[in-house]
């Protein structure tokens, strides 16, 4: 766990920007199977919208069409260097009980996101290097695309 967060982090990511609305924001989620989506305004992140902060403003989904991301964001979003060890965010995820980092460089600027799943990815790894069924997820970080929501 002392090697950087920048060797596990997803590099490209899904982005939303501020205006986007849930409905957006839902099928997002639903397409790319994730759980956290950082939202950014000219590349610096502003804040981060989750599958929970659905569920926690407790929002109809038929009022998504007129909901914006930056309504139900969360703007005070612990983040991480990329140079910061993986100890490091594994200490954060378990004293906040959140699963999603952003890692970010001067000015919050987004450089990735590092999950409670990449840790446990990380440690799988070290003591399986040569997996049966879960082969497929030691490529992923080499697979994605960045995408950005507007």
């Amino acid at each position: 766990m002392n090697e950087a967060v920048h060797t596990i982090m997803t590099r490209d990511l899904t982005t939303v920007t501020p205006g986007v609305t849930l409905n957006k924001v839902r099928s997002i989620f639903m397409e790319h199977s994730i759980h956290h989506l950082p939202v950014v305004e000219g590349g610096s992140l502003v804040g981060i919208l989750t599958t929970y902060d659905l569920w926690k403003n407790e929002i109809a989904p038929k009022d998504y069409g007129k909901t914006r991301v930056d309504e139900v964001m969360t703007t005070g979003v612990v983040r991480i260097s990329p140079i910061d060890k993986i100890g490091t965010a594994a200490e954060l995820f378990l004293d906040n009980r959140f699963h999603a980092l952003p890692v970010v460089a001067e000015e919050n600027r987004l450089l990735g996101i590092v999950t409670s799943f990449d840790i446990l990815l990380y440690e799988f790894k070290k003591e399986y290097p040569r997996p049966i069924l879960f082969d497929h997820l030691y490529d992923q970080h080499s697979q994605d695309t960045a995408r950005v929501y507007a």
